[in-house]
């Protein structure tokens, strides 16, 4: 419903000052649209469907060829600066500046054949965020439109039932940008209600805190009550105001909201403070390594995705190493990761959680094998690597290879959308089903096909 200023009148003001406030706050989680869709079980499968994933997610693309694929015999304008060390798994190597990924490789499968053929960032992100290519090609999207295909989390969130009051879909510690807000991390064409709770503050902070739980200072969950009891009253919630915010069921998602406000298992998970000292120091005292272990505190209350974002685009240190490559590699990218990804493994194998829990660390593409004249590399999507652990992964698995440079795959070549398969198989749903654009388009939940054999 439109409403001019001619026609605002007293009952809709009521209804503006009763769940305005709300829609600054919790705006997302009260645009719903209706119960969420039941289970789509995927056929043929005898694991156990996992309950979370966590995606790590290194912005800016990370060298495969000196992390994850070296290539030691390889020329010097090749090889890099690097030496590979040995793993926990036999015949297993990885960079010298990942000593505690080597650690847990014995829990790590490595596919190095990732491979699709978008240079940009911008539309490789959606490759690597959605699963498959923008439709636009491979140039600078400026923007997600609202018949994008849906991110991984927004997909999970509208496909299965929701876990207590919990959202189902976070992303911490920032929304990634460059230049405008990089596509691939909305919910495209499912609409608002699945877009992830998003946490904007560093967890590392003494003031970390997350204000979408926090009520305004003179509105309380009582007084709050008081205005939907008011606002029932004065017409059928089910009726005009349904329609004038476009949502089915407006008394069902007000009742998800207050929910979230007053649900103390999840205000304790965003509780980071309450963490043991011990096991912050473990993940790392700085942004990256908190916002990982309160990956794992949300996972462990029952979040089902959650989109750890590692470095902005913008800034001197960051995974885009077009101009320096090694000393950055070294010196400040590998450190954190290193270190926030093995206690994350370690922490979710001592409780319990690591079979039910997926987790997929990668960047949106690799680097160029020939080193450039800045003693760098560039972007490089033909070939690059990612590293899944947990959720029934085979740990000591690689799967694929590349050529003699790390330039092309020669083995079992893997597509992003083989990765998004992966992930929706895992949890249980078919990845062959379809679901509808806003034009009824039919599009199948995934492109490629499930990477089965890492698993078992």
């Amino acid at each position: 419903m439109n409403t001019t200023p001619a026609t605002f009148g007293r009952r809709d003001l009521l209804r503006s000052g009763g769940l305005g406030f709300i829609g600054l706050t919790l705006a997302r989680l009260l645009r719903a649209e209706g119960a969420h869709k039941p289970q789509n079980t995927s056929p043929g499968s005898t694991l156990s469907p996992i309950q979370s994933c966590i995606l790590i997610f290194y912005y800016g693309g990370p060298s495969h060829i000196d992390l994850w694929d070296m290539k030691p015999d390889a020329p010097s304008s090749v090889r890099g600066e690097f030496k590979p060390i040995a793993t926990r798994v036999p015949g297993i190597q990885i960079c010298e500046h990942l000593p505690r990924y080597a650690q847990v490789m014995d829990r790590v499968a490595l596919i190095r054949s990732l491979h699709h053929d978008m240079r940009d960032h911008n539309a490789a992100s959606v490759e690597a965020l959605c699963g498959r290519a923008p439709p636009q090609g491979d140039v600078t999207i400026f923007a997600d439109d609202a018949n994008s295909f849906p991110s991984y989390g927004a997909l999970l969130s509208y496909l299965l039932p929701e876990k207590g009051r919990v959202p189902p879909h976070v992303m911490l510690p920032h929304v990634m940008y460059r230049d405008v807000k990089l596509p691939g991390q909305g919910p495209g064409f499912l609409g608002s209600a699945y877009g992830p709770f998003q946490v904007l503050r560093d967890p590392n902070t003494p003031e970390f805190r997350v204000e979408q739980l926090e009520l305004p200072e003179n509105v309380s969950l009582e007084r709050l009550e008081k205005r939907w009891s008011l606002l029932r009253k004065l017409g059928n919630p089910e009726g005009d105001f349904a329609k004038m915010t476009g949502a089915k069921s407006v008394e069902e998602n007000y009742e998800r909201a207050v929910g979230l406000l007053r649900s103390e298992t999840l205000r304790h998970s965003f509780d980071i403070s309450q963490e043991d000292p011990r096991a912050r120091d473990r993940y790392g005292r700085n942004k990256h390594g908190q916002s990982v272990l309160l990956a794992r505190r949300l996972v462990e209350t029952g979040v089902r995705f959650v989109n750890v974002n590692n470095r902005q685009f913008n800034g001197s240190r960051n995974w885009d190493t077009h101009f320096k490559n090694f000393g950055p590699l070294k010196d400040s990218l590998l450190p954190p990761a290193d270190q926030a990804f093995s206690a994350l493994i370690e922490d979710l194998e001592t409780r319990g959680l690591l079979d039910s829990t997926l987790v997929i660390a990668m960047g949106e593409f690799g680097r160029t094998p020939q080193i450039n004249k800045h003693g760098a590399r560039d972007h490089w999507p033909y070939c690059y690597s990612a590293i899944l652990a947990g959720g029934g992964i085979r740990g000591g698995a690689v799967h694929g290879s590349s050529d003699k440079w790390a330039a092309h795959p020669v083995s079992d070549p893997v597509t992003p959308g083989d990765l998004a398969a992966t992930l929706f198989w895992r949890f249980g749903l078919d990845h062959t089903m379809h679901i509808q654009d806003l034009n009824e388009r039919p599009h199948r939940l995934a492109a490629g096909e499930p990477l089965r054999t890492l698993f078992g």
